[in-house]
């Protein structure tokens, strides 16, 4: 029946349309589910009555079944079309019955025309459910949308040769599970059955058409259908498969998790389906769905409805997902889509789980990354309070993981980012400031401060920047401004120290804007300045550093003590600044009086007075006053070998350094202090990075007696400066300060 257009069975049927209803176009239309709202109902009735005229004629196999359950999931009004047509069509009496080549089946829907992929998990579940025998039940557990429903009716439909009587019955309501039974009864030629026996007397005529399938779709917890399923050997000759987004199974039946697409099949999907979709914006759009396939089947839906220019509709996604996600509609399945996929689940929570209705809205505006639990009730003031309570926190967040809106790590937790969009397009204005003010402050109590002096930082950094990106992304509310600022600068700091400085640049712009803006932020302002100088300075553009910087100094010295470190870290920032605009001179004093505060405030053998000592001697270097540099620069690599591993890329740098500065004063222990760092390099960097190269084209210069400026390289203290702050490593200084403007060394 539901073949291309042309095909003999639709010219059979054209031939049952008395009333010439019906046309080659509006037939294929109607068998691909294509109706108009509403739907051209006398092309309907046209199309019922020819599909039971041309079955009773005997020309075609029609399941009456099959077609009516078919239509009716889209349009309950074609039950009566259908049993109207089947009334008025009387069938010949000595027709002989046509022999069935597929077994009987009970509402099973359509099989889907364009289902994808799961090759795998289809073979998976045939295994299980023929490796016990006579009988056998599995349950397919995933997120909504995921496509539960799809892959059972597509075991359905792959193995149906195996079995004799198929049946698809909606457990979503329990309540409703014995009128399906009543009606599987009649279906299977039982007599007026009595409804407390009807299930028991169902499996006991399907001993009578062994082999048989039986999918529970859409399925709760197993105690809300354990009257449903069959008990003692009512199974045996029989299988099940239970569909659900609840956990709690395992102890009844096999379970097989079903996850996204892979990427793969989602681009398989949409080039496809949407005619000009190319695989590099079918990649863009399915990274925006999260690969769901029922997402992805509303956006091809939406695309052809529309005639939307795949790249326009990606744009779409990529602005306005939350509304996006309302729109389109499957053929199938007119009513679902992703906007209100969960809402069940949601309102349980609501009235059954504040708690975890609180944390579904914290977590819906955090990244769809691993959520560090630890967020919520490490503070001093927990964001869940049922975070203070041990069992009452694990119910809470068992409670996400239960329903299907989240899965639960040992110690986190992630949402799909479409459960996400959902929560967030149905949160109220109100609702959502609020979590986001108390999001802001949760992070900035969580982040670490000291970005190049606490050795959590790299670690604690990369989990938790996703999140801090989410939450400031857009404009703040008032009540969470300054710390969206702040959040906003440690971030850039962070992304700076590891060498993202194109993407740490616009988050310190948003943040300066912000300062700005709230006044009385004076030493916020310089924070968020010399940050920008310092990322301007390591992009090759120590010009628009300098008056960033310049400013930044103004401002911390004109609130701020003389001696604050913060202002130790403008002057070494400018320092380095006009040395590399070959101020050199200018350079000096400013590299100096930041190394006295610095030795003033931590003491002279702490790891940060080593930058200051490298920066001033870099300096010198291009100055050609190596009998100045190297004391500074040998100060700097005790210091360092004595707070650091022996094989610290910082180590490494400074050897290098040293070597170039000791090579100029014609010291012959320049190759091997050469022969250390690059070895300390090629450890920590690998013989490809560029550094490494450099380091070992040095060190065989140096043994070979060569000169360090040989083959164009640049200046010491040119080198020195990239090493000092494009390392991967976190170390080089950082403008970073705790609210309040009080600076100390965790907040530099």
């Amino acid at each position: 029946m539901r073949t291309s257009a042309g095909s003999p069975a639709q010219a059979l049927l054209l031939a049952h349309d008395e009333h010439k209803v019906l046309t080659r176009s509006s037939l294929s239309d109607l068998l691909a589910g294509k109706f108009s709202r509403p739907p051209p109902w006398e092309r309907v009735a046209a199309y019922a009555t020819a599909c039971v005229r041309a079955a009773h004629a005997g020309r075609i196999d029609l399941s009456y079944e099959e077609e009516l359950a078919r239509l009716r999931s889209d349009h309950a009004t074609l039950t009566d079309l259908f049993e109207t047509a089947g009334g008025t069509v009387r069938a010949p009496a000595a027709r002989p019955p046509a022999p069935r080549h597929r077994p009987a089946t009970y509402r099973l829907p359509p099989r889907n025309t364009h289902f994808t992929g799961r090759e795998a998990t289809l073979r998976e579940l045939r295994q299980r459910l023929t490796a016990d025998g006579e009988g056998a039940m599995q349950v397919v557990h995933g997120l909504g949308g995921v496509g539960k429903t799809q892959l059972a009716v597509e075991y359905a439909y792959l193995y149906r040769s195996t079995y004799r009587f198929v049946a698809f019955v909606d457990a979503e309501d329990p309540d409703l599970v014995p009128s399906q039974f009543a009606s599987l009864a009649r279906e299977l030629g039982l007599a007026e059955v009595n409804s407390e026996q009807v299930i028991a007397r169902v499996y006991g005529e399907l001993r009578a058409h062994r082999p048989w399938l039986i999918i529970f779709d859409n399925g709760e917890r197993p105690g809300t259908l354990l009257n449903a399923l069959p008990s003692g050997d009512q199974g045996s000759g029989g299988h099940l498969i239970v569909t659900t987004r609840l956990r709690g199974w395992s102890g009844r039946a096999g379970v097989v998790d079903l996850d996204v697409f892979s990427r793969q099949e989602a681009v398989e999907l949409l080039t496809r389906r949407v005619p000009g979709m190319t695989a590099a914006v079918a990649d863009r759009i399915a990274e925006h769905l999260g690969d769901l396939p029922l997402a992805l089947e509303q956006a091809a839906g939406y695309m052809d409805y529309h005639h939307t220019p795949p790249a326009e509709y990606l744009a779409l996604l990529a602005s306005r997902l939350e509304d996006m996600i309302a729109l389109g509609e499957l053929t199938d399945r007119p009513a679902v889509v992703v906007a209100t996929l969960w809402q069940l689940n949601v309102r349980k929570l609501q009235s059954q789980q504040p708690q975890a209705m609180r944390l579904l809205e914290l977590c819906a505006l955090l990244a769809p990354e691993p959520i560090p639990l630890d967020l919520f009730g490490d503070g001093k003031e927990p964001l869940i309070a049922a975070a203070a309570d041990p069992v009452a926190w694990d119910t809470t967040v068992g409670a996400l993981a239960g329903l299907g809106l989240a899965r639960r790590g040992a110690s986190s937790l992630v949402l799909h980012r479409l459960v996400q969009a959902a929560i967030r397009a149905a949160m109220p204005d109100d609702v959502r400031t609020d979590a986001r003010t108390r999001l802001c402050r949760a992070l900035l109590a969580a982040v670490p401060h000291d970005i190049h002096g606490d050795p959590r930082a790299p670690s604690r950094w990369q989990e938790l920047l996703p999140h801090v990106l989410a939450v400031t992304k857009d404009e703040p509310p008032a009540e969470c401004a300054a710390q969206t600022a702040t959040l906003l600068r440690l971030a850039s700091a962070f992304l700076l120290s590891i060498g993202e400085h194109s993407v740490a640049l616009p988050l310190c712009e948003r943040a300066l804007v912000i300062d700005e803006s709230l006044g009385q932020r004076d030493a916020e302002i310089g924070f968020d300045l010399i940050t920008l100088a310092q990322i301007h300075r390591d992009r090759g553009a120590p010009e628009r550093a300098r008056p960033l910087a310049e400013r930044a100094l103004g401002l911390h010295e004109s609130c701020l003590p003389a001696d604050s470190p913060a202002i130790a870290t403008d002057l070494a920032t400018l320092a380095r600044i006009r040395h590399l605009l070959g101020d050199h001179e200018a350079a000096v004093p400013l590299a100096e009086r930041a190394l006295r505060i610095d030795e003033a405030a931590y003491g002279p053998d702490d790891p940060y007075v080593s930058f200051d000592l490298i920066a001033l001697a870099s300096v010198h270097l291009d100055l050609d006053d190596h009998a100045v540099a190297v004391p500074l620069i040998s100060r700097a690599l005790r210091i360092r070998e004595a707070s650091y591993a022996p094989d610290h890329l910082y180590i490494g740098y400074a050897l290098l350094l040293k070597a170039r500065a000791v090579h100029a004063l014609g010291d012959p222990t320049a190759a091997a202090l050469a022969r250390r760092g690059a070895l300390i390099l090629t450890t920590r960097l690998g013989t490809s990075h560029p550094k490494t190269e450099d380091a070992l084209a040095l060190a065989e210069r140096l043994l070979e007696g060569g000169n360090c400026r040989e083959q164009g390289e640049r200046s010491t203290a040119a080198q020195a400066h990239d090493t000092e702050t494009a390392a991967p490593v976190p170390g080089s200084r950082a403008s970073r300060a705790p609210e309040g403007g009080d600076v100390s060394r965790r907040g530099r």
